[in-house]
């Protein structure tokens, strides 16, 4: 109609007459309906006006300053930036370079829905996969998890292993224990050569003199490298046993938190490569319990789960404000004085950005050193 309209205007009565015949026939108008559409002039266009309330956080303005930070936060949801960024602002003034009173205003101001949305066309997404072998040796002895655990105290352990293996599990390879804190999120990661029941004990009990409590529980899937009797006599054989439990056959569920871990603190940091080469199990050692520790643990906000409620047939997931594993290991009482002052003056003396660099230069020496085994 925009087409024959323009034609109408300057055309000629006979023509006219075959321009309001189109009218009729192609586009189904009544005839005085089709002349009167064809003689309307168009109406003038107004200024544009805009509603709503006005852009207070810029995309322009803002993002070139927090894309920085939130990938030196391993890309941190909005909800734990809002947490982490009172310390990592200034961190990166003092690493970086000194960004302008207003950006820095408006980014300690910001909700974490705000930056959610000023980061979304950054995002994408992941995959993965699981390696899970079956343990059924003690499987009838070690219980699954229940009412046992003290969930409100620090010192039960979630534990699982992740295969650094490039898509294929022949041969040997580096795995990866991670072990996190229910009540603190409190992690830790240990690379070790194979998955062999030997190795998986020395990682664990490295993993226990580097926690800040006392180890109360054990929490692990049935994969064979934890149910074993190298494991289950080192837990039980002690003044204070601790308890050993596992998750249900399939049910990754049971164990969320570290399942969650595995992706965040391991897949993000080591990829999904294959490291089949002995000799980089100590230089990812000495990075997990030094720099990269430290930046996960004094550094990391987390959410963590507070309650739930039901309304209806509708269940809401309320989340406690995100702190770092550190905040929560300050507050807990399982933990000494003299240790909490440790951690204190261990975090003051640190900064995250010189951390991520730390992490970024061993990481690429780990990669050569994968690679020449290639």
């Amino acid at each position: 109609m925009e087409q024959l309209r323009r034609r109408y205007k300057t055309a000629g009565a006979e023509h006219k007459r075959k321009l309001l015949d189109q009218a009729v026939q192609l586009l189904g108008y009544h005839r005085k309906a089709a002349i009167r559409s064809l003689r309307r002039r168009p109406a003038a266009r107004g200024p544009w006006i805009i509603t709503g309330r006005p852009v207070s956080y810029e995309p322009d303005q803002l993002v070139p300053w927090l894309k920085p930070i939130w990938a030196a936060t391993d890309y941190a949801c909005g909800r734990r930036l809002v947490a982490m960024l009172p310390e990592w602002i200034p961190a990166y003034e003092q690493y970086e370079k000194r960004m302008p009173g207003e950006v820095r205003e408006k980014l300690l101001r910001a909700s974490g829905r705000t930056l959610d949305r000023l980061l979304e066309p950054l995002r994408g997404p992941e995959t993965g996969r699981s390696l899970t072998r079956p343990g059924t040796l003690l499987r009838h002895q070690i219980p699954i998890r229940g009412s046992v655990w003290e969930e409100g105290k620090a010192g039960w352990l979630e534990v699982d292993t992740v295969a650094l293996c490039g898509g294929s599990v022949a041969g040997e390879f580096v795995w990866m224990v991670d072990g996190v804190d229910y009540a603190t999120t409190w992690v830790e990661v240990r690379p070790m050569w194979g998955r062999g029941q030997a190795g998986t004990l020395v990682a664990l009990k490295d993993v226990e003199a580097s926690l800040p409590f006392s180890l109360l529980g054990l929490d692990s899937d049935n994969g064979g490298e934890f149910l074993n009797y190298h494991v289950l006599n080192w837990l039980q054989k002690r003044p204070r046993p601790v308890f050993m439990t596992r998750s249900r056959p399939y049910k990754k569920d049971d164990n969320a938190h570290v399942e969650q871990k595995n992706w965040t603190h391991i897949r993000q940091c080591f990829g999904y490569e294959r490291h089949d080469n002995p000799e980089v199990v100590e230089p990812m050692n000495v990075l997990v319990k030094g720099a990269y520790g430290q930046l996960l643990n004094y550094f990391h906000a987390s959410l963590k789960l507070d309650h739930k409620e039901r309304t209806g047939g509708k269940l809401r997931r309320i989340y406690g404000p995100a702190q770092t594993p550190l905040a929560r290991v300050l507050a807990s009482a399982e933990v000494t004085e003299a240790t909490k002052e440790r951690l204190r003056r261990e975090k003051a003396r640190l900064n995250p950005f010189a951390l991520k660099a730390t992490v970024a230069r061993s990481l690429k020496a780990i990669a050569g050193m994968r690679r020449s085994r290639d």
